[in-house]
């Protein structure tokens, strides 16, 4: 017969030879409103941990076959188990057996003959701090998310950008293949800001994210918000062809959105103009050349017309500055 654990209720897996000592400890939880699931060695324990994903494991250290302490050890190769609390229970007081619990990855040790108040407490205070622990890291990884994703357009953020920018940069250097970047800016975006309003300037760039997110099909290439109504599009191991195929496609994307916009002066919907770049990376350069080098392929654009793209000509000068164009 199959037992059927409630979700609300914490699990405790006990794992003990002794029939004796694991109805005991089966009685004595059962009393404080845990689940039980029980184990009489190290193999079926590693299966039903599997299985079951408990909130806490009670762990005989003195088993024939796999004992308690190579069972901890394989415990902690499970993912779940990088976060369940190991209770060892052991008739061994000595300072090695001691060392040996923790080393095997035990967070806590109670002796035999047990003492069942101190039993209680330490399931109760290892479970909460396991829970607690599982909670600060996913607040931590919603943190990073939140950090690394764009609030608005949900693409990559500035600080993605320029974290995954330098390690793709870094490793197209070791492997000496290409990179091109693609710098868009949306045309006359001001001048729809003062026309429509900053809450349909925010719609506006929340679908032009998406088009160019759309259009990027490979997991490797990363879509971010450059800042304002800048977008970046960064393209490993992808020569200049490729990546100005790509430019033109979202140009175009974006033209088939249909936005309207009655100010523009280029167009009555919203476009975009965008400048492409590709360099294979030197060991201890800079990406800061390919960046300058897309800027000025995309000021190229805006002065020829804007709703278009333009290619890098890769002629970079350190003391060259661009104007900034008009929104």
């Amino acid at each position: 017969m199959t037992t059927i654990f409630q979700k609300n209720q914490s699990l405790v897996l006990i794992v003990d030879d002794e029939p004796f000592i694991r109805t005991q400890l089966r009685l004595a939880l059962e009393r404080e409103g845990y689940q039980i699931a029980e184990a009489r060695d190290g193999v079926e324990a590693l299966i039903l941990f599997e299985q079951l994903q408990p909130q806490i494991v009670l762990l005989d250290a003195i088993m024939p076959g796999m004992d308690g302490f190579e069972c901890c050890l394989r415990l902690q190769s499970f993912e779940p188990g990088k976060h369940t609390p190991v209770l060892m229970i052991t008739g061994l007081e000595d300072q090695e057996s001691v060392d040996h619990a923790f080393d095997a990855g035990a967070i806590d040790y109670v002796t035999k003959p047990i003492h069942w108040p101190v039993l209680r407490q330490r399931v109760k205070r290892l479970i909460k701090q396991s829970q607690l622990q599982q909670q600060l890291e996913a607040a931590n990884q919603e943190l990073q998310r939140l950090v690394t994703i764009d609030g608005l357009t949900q693409v990559a953020s500035r600080r993605k950008f320029e974290e995954y920018f330098s390690q793709e940069w870094q490793r197209m250097a070791r492997e000496q293949l290409p990179l091109s970047l693609i710098l868009c800016d949306v045309d006359y975006f001001k001048s729809y800001n003062d026309t429509y309003g900053h809450r349909a300037g925010d719609r506006c760039l929340q679908k032009v994210a998406q088009a160019i997110k759309e259009s990027v099909k490979r997991p490797a290439d990363l879509v971010a918000r450059y800042g304002g109504e800048e977008f970046a599009v960064i393209l490993p191991k992808t020569e200049m062809q490729g990546a100005a195929i790509l430019a033109d496609k979202i140009c175009s994307v974006v033209r088939q959105l249909a936005i309207p916009h009655c100010n523009s002066q280029v167009s009555a919907y919203v476009t975009i103009s965008a400048g492409v770049a590709e360099d294979i990376p030197q060991p201890g350069s800079d990406f800061q050349e390919i960046i300058s080098a897309a800027d000025r392929a995309l000021y190229q654009a805006k002065i020829e017309g804007r709703d278009r793209f333009r290619q890098s000509t890769k002629q970079v000068s350190a003391n060259f500055s661009l104007p900034r164009w008009g929104a």
